[in-house]
């Protein structure tokens, strides 16, 4: 049964001591022993994933099926027939006897809805209706088929404006956020980094084949001048290229072998950052981008 689990991660890979991320963790627990419907909410790359499958594998369900969706990665034509199945000549080129969604696969365990407002209207409206109903009826077919599965969606929308812009369902949102989660990007818990720097590089030393111990105190505090727009993603990032830049048999990470470290000059809570020209007209991002480069040639040259 072990060997068939999908579910990679538990709370013991989630690393943080701070309030914001013990509070996710607290919350992710509470829900892990209920049946409720879970969403999750965060900036790309905070570890949503991750909180799902540790959710998954904390509660009941942890030796059924758990299955992933990348809502943004399929295509609407295809979502449909994807998550609820299709029975047979429901469509040219459909399987002969019809073939199970990936809600019927996660029967008796926990269907992961990424990038959930990214969804389509109609795939909105059968959703719904599998959480109201607890069935579905595939492509093509008219036999409403039961089925139990805890679903866990993400999103790094801001749902409530997507409702005003008639793009996500009202009434979907108000049966996804039972239990909400925030999820509290890596700028809002910098005292994170030092713990999150040294669990990557011991993540490092296994895919890498090196030996490096520690990081210096230097390269911490240029981690914490940065405000990580990517979150724990783009910090993976910068540390794997930094090991990249190491002599093999070096074991302290130091400032010099950390990349550039260009996005703070963009912030990433305020969107990008805008300023007005002489005759008060708002920049564009590209007229930003290209003086922000600009400067820190010019920086690098003087140096």
């Amino acid at each position: 049964i072990i060997r068939t689990l999908e579910a990679k991660y538990t709370f013991d890979d989630i690393i943080g001591e701070s309030e914001g991320i013990r509070m996710a963790i607290e919350q992710a627990r509470q829900a892990a022993r209920t049946r409720a419907t879970v969403l999750l909410r965060g900036e790309s790359g905070t570890g949503k994933e991750l909180f799902a499958h540790a959710i998954h594998n904390e509660s009941d369900r942890k030796y059924h099926q758990f299955v992933r969706v990348n809502c943004a990665a399929i295509s609407e034509s295809l979502m449909e027939s994807e998550l609820f199945g299709y029975e047979e000549g429901a469509f040219t080129g459909a399987r002969p006897g019809g073939k199970k969604g990936l809600f019927e696969e996660a029967n008796g365990g926990t269907i992961f809805l990424d990038e959930i407002g990214e969804l389509a209207p109609n795939i909105q409206a059968k959703l719904l209706r599998v959480l109201q109903e607890k069935e579905l009826v595939r492509v093509g077919g008219t036999r409403p088929i039961p089925v139990d599965v805890r679903v866990i969606a993400a999103t790094n929308v801001h749902l409530e404006k997507a409702i005003q812009e008639k793009r996500f369902r009202e009434d979907l949102y108000y049966r996804l956020n039972v239990l909400p989660i925030s999820i509290p990007p890596l700028r809002f818990r910098k005292e994170d980094l030092p713990l999150l720097a040294i669990h990557l590089i011991k993540k490092f030393n296994q895919e890498y084949g090196r030996n490096v111990e520690t990081i210096d105190e230097d390269a911490i505090q240029v981690l914490m001048d940065y405000d990580w727009p990517g979150n724990v993603r783009e910090l993976e990032n910068v540390l794997g290229r930094a090991m990249i830049n190491m002599n093999f048999s070096e074991r302290r990470m130091r400032k010099e072998h950390l990349p550039p470290l260009h996005g703070s000059m963009i912030r990433h809570a305020a969107g990008p950052e805008v300023r007005e020209g002489s005759c008060g007209e708002t920049e564009k991002l590209s007229e930003v981008l290209a003086r922000a480069e600009r400067e820190h040639i010019e920086k690098v040259y003087r140096s």
